[in-house]
């Protein structure tokens, strides 16, 4: 009876070291198939994020190509603006120096023309001036050998009547005399002597 128990006892501690065993592989199994299962879980991360990675390392490249082309395109596009408000404004500033030339050459002209009407005006009032001064000097002149000529005749008139005004008297006086008679005679008679009577 004691064999039967030490056999029993044998065979279940080979039963149990055989179901530990079995255990331990079984643990051991399932360890390195959840190691390798993990390893390509880690692998298959990898090349997920390996893609990913590169797929936004792409984007981001595409993403700064992009804003500089669009920074040159803007840049582009403020120089084309810049050169084009450059010329604009020396059009501009051209077109008000070549006004600005025509009216003060205008304004010239005009003055030049004002000058030159206003000095004939001035050298036709002139000639009209000394025209009229000289009719006026020549009437004037006219006027005073008129009044002179007057003066002269009136004059003489005047001398002439008192010199007849004085013959008279003087022959009155001769007359009153007996003098007058004689001259009369000797004015009729020149060689007749008184003494012959």
């Amino acid at each position: 009876m004691l064999a039967n128990l030490g056999e029993k006892a044998q065979a279940a501690k080979d039963k149990a070291q055989q179901t530990a065993q079995a255990a331990k592989d079984k643990a051991q199994q399932t360890t390195q198939a959840t190691k390798e299962k993990t390893q390509e879980g880690a692998g298959a991360t990898r090349g997920v994020a390996s893609g990913l990675g590169q797929s936004l390392k792409e984007s981001a490249q595409a993403a700064k190509d992009k804003t500089q082309q669009t920074t040159q395109a803007a840049k582009d596009k403020a120089q084309e603006s810049a050169q084009a408000a450059k010329d604009k404004a020396q059009e501009s500033a051209q077109a008000a120096k070549d006004k600005a030339q025509e009216s003060a050459q205008a304004a010239k002209d005009k003055a030049q023309e004002s000058a030159q009407a206003a000095k004939d005006k001035t050298q036709e009032n002139s000639g009209a001036a000394r025209d009229r001064a000289s009719q006026m000097g020549q009437s004037t002149k006219e006027s005073a050998q008129a009044g002179k000529d007057n003066t002269s005749g009136f004059l003489q008139q005047a001398g002439e009547k008192v010199m007849g005004v004085a013959q008279g008297a003087t022959e009155a006086v001769k007359n009153t005399l007996g003098i007058g008679q004689n001259d009369e005679d000797k004015d009729h008679y020149p060689n007749h002597n008184p003494r012959d009577y």
